[in-house]
């Protein structure tokens, strides 16, 4: 295994998981991603597009500035994954009403018709994840990573 992920802790050189939290973290989130990444793909829809088709299904049109705000990557990367799903057929951009000199970003009809079934793939991969879990437990996890990502906002700013 990684020296990273990983740490020596007996004299047999048996490999046990690292105390460190943001590790445990980022292993958890690489975990989550493989075990759903499969189906998501079979339905048309890339792990790194969520966070904008969520964004996109809660709004009648977003700027692509929000959605960098949101998805929480750079302007480029974002105008790359706009420009492959309005290829794809998954986004349009139109007009905004409020200001003709800029475009909002929407999701097309197609796309709102096969979302259903990838929130279900989450909802299943999140089962998954959380198995075993109390309702308190799940609880405190959250409340707990949400003050995780709090500090390193706050970090950011």
């Amino acid at each position: 295994m990684h020296r990273l992920l990983w740490k020596v802790n007996d004299p047999m050189n048996v490999q046990t998981p690292s105390p460190n939290p943001m590790q445990q973290i980022g292993l958890a989130n690489r975990g989550f991603i493989r075990l759903y990444e499969g189906q998501l793909r079979a339905l048309g829809f890339a792990v790194a597009q969520i966070p904008v088709l969520v964004a996109l299904k809660q709004s009648e049109g977003l700027p692509q500035a929000e959605l960098v705000r949101i998805a929480r990557v750079e302007q480029s990367s974002m105008a790359q994954l706009l420009g492959r799903m309005e290829r794809d057929g998954m986004i349009q951009r139109m007009v905004d009403p409020a200001d003709k000199r800029s475009r909002l970003i929407t999701l097309t009809d197609a796309v709102r018709e096969r979302m259903p079934a990838a929130y279900a793939v989450m909802v299943q991969g999140t089962a998954q994840a959380l198995q075993g879990f109390s309702a308190e437990e799940e609880a405190t996890l959250l409340a707990l990573l949400l003050r995780v990502n709090a500090n390193l906002e706050r970090g950011l700013d």
